[in-house]
């Protein structure tokens, strides 16, 4: 059956569009008995939620069957009556998700327009639904509801993007590349252990999503407006129903609490931040003056002029719209810090901070997760990147181990460097008797160490690139 709207008949439309705001209202707003006057339309239109809200339909729904239950249970409406209106919720369910729901701006936001539809369809029942509940705190369990299941999806999306890089490791375990600081060759590391940076990295992020989603995980339900309620509800019956392991434990605080969308949004932009970094450094690799790696053509794009141009605008958009969640971040930080206790309309923007640091992140993850696997990386030329002066630190800690002091072995080798980059040779070229004219330390048996794949094998500590140690962490990760 097709639902019926408070207003004229209006065509069938998807729950992505837009609603029409400019027909007048037939039946009473829910909640406007105590006004004499309908608000302007442009007012409407401009305090309405309802455009962004109704994404929180399934898990308004969801909130909305438990507490009516919980009512039945606590003996404020009848069975009968909770079974209709669980019947009529479900109902609404699927006439949003089939995209054969009215949606009218008069309603202001997705909990009105829900309630406004029960009532049409099961009449006085649905009239009981609300009672010992205010939007404040219905709002509130709708949102943590919906990014506790959001969250889980990042954590997952995150999962697969690790599991491509460990594999790409695996893969690489002897790859040799110049490891950089100040974006100079430094020292020779392995590909594989350049790209477990990334890995600690997201680690560190599916940490701090996993303490977001346990913040998140407090039922607020019960606490009304702001002080609760005189009615006999059981609020530990909802959390158990929901799946709350916690109740919220201050009436007021539950309602103005959300911390934890800033503990979401502070997640998403230091994700979003590791997932610039690592576009930024794939562009370097992948431009000519580097020459590591070739980008997928099925990743790429070319330019409407150059007909040579293979152009990385995945990497480009990915570390671009990192700037989008940190701003979402900072609105929501900036919206909270004038706040007075409890609920003040303000917090109606958070829902779009959180919705729009989804929609960003999520793609982006999904993104790097398909690209990495089609990159092909050019060995010889990171090989050969990683010659030139990146061994001096290994002829200072030679000298070391021979019992100079490190200051005096430091001074040693760059003096050896700088005669060697002024005759326009390479420390490959250097024989003993180059190297002895700086340290009489120096013994034939330096010469076999004078190699990248020999100075990556010989940093075997915890921690380090040697490929012993790099499959020995790639295993304990896979345990994991």
């Amino acid at each position: 059956m097709k639902p019926r709207s408070r207003n004229a008949p209006a065509a069938k439309r998807p729950t992505g569009e837009s609603i029409d705001s400019a027909k007048p209202a037939l039946a009473p707003n829910l909640i406007r008995a105590r006004f004499t006057a309908r608000r302007l339309p442009e007012i409407e239109a401009f305090t309405a939620s309802l455009t962004f809200d109704r994404r929180l339909y399934r898990h308004d729904i969801m909130g909305s069957i438990a507490h009516a239950r919980m009512l039945a249970h606590a003996r404020l409406i009848s069975r009968a009556e909770a079974a209709k209106i669980v019947a009529g919720l479900k109902d609404i369910e699927r006439e949003i998700s089939e995209g054969r729901f009215d949606f009218d701006l008069a309603d202001e936001d997705i909990h009105l327009a829900i309630e406004r539809r029960l009532t049409d369809k099961i009449g006085e029942p649905a009239r009981k639904l609300h009672t010992a509940r205010s939007r404040n705190d219905q709002v509130a369990l709708d949102l943590r509801l919906y990014m506790r299941d959001e969250i889980a999806k990042v954590i997952e999306l995150i999962d697969a993007l690790r599991k491509t890089l460990a594999h790409l490791a695996r893969d690489h375990v002897e790859t040799v590349m110049p490891g950089y600081t100040h974006l100079q060759r430094a020292q020779p590391v392995s590909l594989a252990h350049h790209l477990a940076a990334y890995l600690e990295m997201l680690g560190r992020d599916r940490e701090r999503f996993s303490q977001a989603a346990d913040r998140t995980a407090v039922m607020p339900l019960g606490a009304g407006a702001l002080a609760g309620t005189t009615l006999p509800i059981d609020r530990a019956m909802v959390a158990r129903e929901l799946g709350f392991a916690r109740i919220a434990e201050n009436s007021l605080d539950a309602v103005a609490d959300r911390d934890f969308v800033v503990d979401f949004l502070s997640a998403a932009a230091l994700a979003a931040v590791h997932l610039s970094r690592m576009s930024e450094e794939i562009i370097l690799w992948s431009t000519a003056e580097f020459g590591f790696v070739t980008l997928p053509d099925e990743c790429s794009t070319g330019s409407s002029m150059m007909p040579q141009k293979k152009n990385p605008d995945l990497l480009e958009l990915v570390r671009g719209k990192t700037g989008r969640v940190i701003g979402d971040l900072m609105a929501m930080l900036t919206t909270l810090k004038g706040l007075p206790l409890a609920y003040n309309s303000d917090l109606q923007e958070d829902k779009e901070r959180v919705f729009d640091a989804l929609d960003t992140l999520m793609p982006s993850l999904r993104a790097m997760t398909l690209l990495w696997p089609r990159l092909v990386f050019d060995r010889e030329t990171m090989r050969a990147a990683a010659g030139g002066f990146a061994l001096a630190t290994d002829l200072a800690e030679y000298l070391v181990l021979r019992g100079l002091p490190f200051r005096q072995a430091h001074e040693a080798a760059g003096s050896l460097v700088r005669e060697t980059i002024g005759a326009r040779r390479a420390l490959a070229d250097l024989t003993l008797e180059d190297l002895r004219r700086h340290s009489p330390l120096f013994d034939p048996d330096v010469l076999a160490s004078l190699s990248a794949e020999a100075s990556i094998a010989r940093r075997s500590l915890r921690g380090g690139p040697a490929p012993a140690t790099m499959r020995r962490y790639l295993t304990r990760l896979g345990s994991k």
